[in-house]
């Protein structure tokens, strides 16, 4: 059941630990164990609160021990995906009716929930895509910061400010969902931006169908069992999985479909935002995409920057998640003044990493997300080779995990390939600038415009970064990825998408739509009668 009585705190980030309490270390180390007792579940559709079988299935595959299936989820065909778009319709009718406060308690309730067991969701993400313990830690706090923090906005935004007076005429303006999403998450962030992205469209009163990335399926039908758990009604989130080719393109094309929110390549969004142009037959709105895609970063380093600082910065951006985020930093661009001891400070740090399974204690790379992706990551380390000067790295690591060895490229070209195409792995491009306007210039020379640092000891430069340094998320004497729901609104700029600002007071407008409303009040209209009888 939804209820709707609670007192609302401050909004506060969800802490993230580090895993050096033993209790904590034993917490994941028993969840893990936990899950790999129930491997290879099966986790059907979920269609008008129902579960189903699809026409195929999807293995969830643990990409540090491919021959582990960490589950199996059905596959939708055609005729499902139709059916989900029936039940999100009519359960919009009346899940857009729903209060504010029920719809915000839902996910209050479900924030606690996940807070409660948090080691359990953890362990889907060592296993199911490979996250060291501390990025799963971390992910799974940013899933309970979204559904806290837009339960809060969605609450806000239920008491819309005063407009301004007119004589004779009570205004007021109000804000209501626009009816039927679909929801595309990334395997990346499988929990946080699964979680954020959906519960951003249901607090606001639409339905959604959420298609999750095929790496990272079994996270999102444990989040959708559990908002049923919860009380969710039938059909406000319907669990559909498949491939982009038919699944995916059926649910952006459909003229039922209302809007669409994406996080994941440029290719794609770009392919999303195309289909959704195109107005389909008895289709009555012009669709809304929100998309969020992909990155180059850089982070600049300054001749008067603390270079160790710097390398932390960079080596933490860089390899985290072994490079696995649209925010991590993959151009390092170096003051000519600093760069060979910047080099000589950043190898041995880059060398030092751990690669390993990340389901065990002290790693800091694990393992890309598929075979697909090693090799595209292995072709872009051959491809270095003859654009640069490899200094650490670029070769696969000996098992049977899908694990690439952090690499360096040094003496990068600003348009060579490495330092233009994302490659989405562990692989650093770091490139000499004359000076500071110089790295600024590269820095903003390609087609994205997500995150960016600089690194200097200066006020001035600093302040030229914040004029000059084109993205969305532009961060000072720090790493460029991390940002916290609530303080650090992301999205980026350019090819990077729509700049959306997840975690920030403007997020959930894009899953709104603003009414105007006018009344004449009776003093007016009396005055407009006697005029009218004279």
């Amino acid at each position: 059941m939804l209820t709707a009585t609670r007192t609302v705190t401050p909004f506060r980030n969800e802490p993230i630990r580090d895993f050096s309490d033993p209790a904590d270390r034993r917490s994941i180390e028993a969840a893990i164990a936990r899950l790999r007792e129930d491997l290879g579940r099966r986790y059907p559709l979920v269609i008008g609160g129902e579960k189903l079988h699809g026409a195929g299935t999807i293995a969830s595959i643990n990409p540090a021990r491919p021959s582990e299936v960490v589950g199996v989820v059905d596959e939708a065909n055609l005729e499902q995906v139709s059916q989900a778009l029936d039940a999100a319709t009519a359960a919009f009718a009346s899940w857009k009716r729903t209060t504010p406060e029920e719809r915000a308690d839902l996910l209050f309730r479900t924030a606690a929930r996940i807070r409660e067991t948090k080691d359990d969701w953890n362990a889907v993400l060592v296993l199911e895509v490979g996250k060291p313990w501390v990025e799963a830690d971390a992910d799974t706090a940013e899933a309970i910061d979204f559904l806290e923090f837009y339960a809060r906005e969605a609450l806000r935004y239920a008491s819309p400010p005063a407009l301004t007076p007119i004589a004779g005429e009570r205004n007021h303006a109000v804000y209501l969902p626009l009816g039927v999403g679909v929801v595309i998450p990334p395997w990346n962030f499988a929990f946080a931006i699964m979680a954020g992205m959906t519960s951003a469209a249901i607090v606001t009163g639409n339905t959604a169908i959420l298609k999750p990335s095929s790496d990272a399926a079994v996270i999102a039908a444990r989040f959708v069992d559990l908002l049923h758990e919860l009380g969710l009604p039938p059909g406000v989130v319907n669990f559909v999985p498949g491939d982009g080719p038919t699944v995916g393109e059926a649910l952006v094309t459909d003229a039922r479909t209302r809007f669409i929110s994406f996080t994941g390549s440029k290719g794609v969004g770009l392919r999303i935002n195309e289909l959704a142009a195109k107005t389909a037959p008895g289709q009555r709105w012009i669709k809304r995409v929100v998309a969020e895609m992909g990155g180059k970063d850089a982070i600049v380093v300054a001749d008067d920057a603390d270079l160790d600082a710097a390398v932390a910065g960079v080596v933490a951006a860089a390899y985290g998640f072994a490079g696995q985020k649209c925010s991590a930093c993959s151009r390092a661009v170096v003051d000519a003044a600093v760069y060979d001891a910047f080099l000589a400070k950043l190898i041995p740090a880059v060398q030092a990493l751990k690669v390993g399974d990340p389901s065990e204690a002290g790693v800091d790379v694990g393992p890309v997300v598929n075979a697909k992706a090693a090799e595209k990551i292995l072709g872009y380390a051959d491809v270095g080779r003859g654009e640069g000067r490899l200094l650490a790295g670029g070769k696969r690591v000996a098992g049977d995990g899908y694990f690439i060895e952090p690499t360096v490229v040094a003496d990068v070209d600003p348009q060579a390939r490495i330092a233009q195409e994302e490659i989405f792995g562990p692989y650093l491009a770091v490139i000499k600038a004359r000076d500071f306007d110089h790295a600024l210039e590269i820095a903003n020379g390609t087609e994205f415009g997500l995150t960016g640092a600089a690194y200097s000891r200066s006020e001035e430069r600093l302040a030229q970064a914040e004029r000059e340094f084109f993205v969305g998320n532009l961060y000072l004497n720090r790493k460029c990825t991390g940002a916290l729901v609530g303080g650090q609104p992301f999205g980026g700029f350019n090819m990077s998408g729509t700049d959306s600002k997840a975690g920030g007071p403007d997020y959930l407008l894009l899953f709104l739509q603003a009414q105007s409303i006018s009344r004449k009040v009776a003093a007016q209209a009396a005055d407009d009668l006697a005029a009218g009888m004279d």
